[in-house]
């Protein structure tokens, strides 16, 4: 049987030993305020015998500047493609629509109205709330 050490906890005046410092979550995605502050902290350090090269600052402002019109342009598109789902949604009222569920459930019904409390819009068929992305067909209501 091997035995482990305890490593030592501090102990604090009041004779407990403090709680944890929170663990703080890595960013994941580099925005144009990480970018800059590498950039300034690049220029703040950098070597004054051997300056940083203008042809590589320029480099790298183009590439924030890039950054920031894909960031703009994906968020442009995300707005465009939830419009293009909520009007998808609305011309589903009053037709006759075909389903499948998550759970493998099918049906068809009248889409009688339209939710955008979601993410997905759903549509109302009979008692059901069925998500946009659920609906397999759709059928055009009869001429009256």
């Amino acid at each position: 049987m091997t035995i482990q050490p305890i490593a030592p906890q501090p102990v604090t005046a009041t004779g407990t030993t403090p709680q944890a410092a929170a663990v703080r979550a890595p960013v994941q995605t580099i925005d144009a305020n990480v970018f800059m502050s590498l950039l300034v902290a690049q220029l703040k350090n950098q070597n004054p015998s051997a300056p940083m090269d203008t042809n590589q600052m320029m480099a790298q402002t183009i590439q924030l500047s890039m950054m920031e019109k894909m960031t703009e342009l994906t968020s442009n598109s995300k707005e465009g493609f939830s419009l293009q789902m909520r009007s998808a949604a609305s011309q589903l009222i009053g037709h006759s629509v075909g389903y499948t569920l998550a759970d493998g459930t099918t049906g068809t019904g009248i889409a009688s109205s339209v939710s955008f409390a979601g993410a997905v819009p759903t549509v109302r068929v009979g008692d059901l709330s069925v998500p946009l992305d659920s609906i397999t067909g759709l059928t055009a209501p009869a001429a009256s």
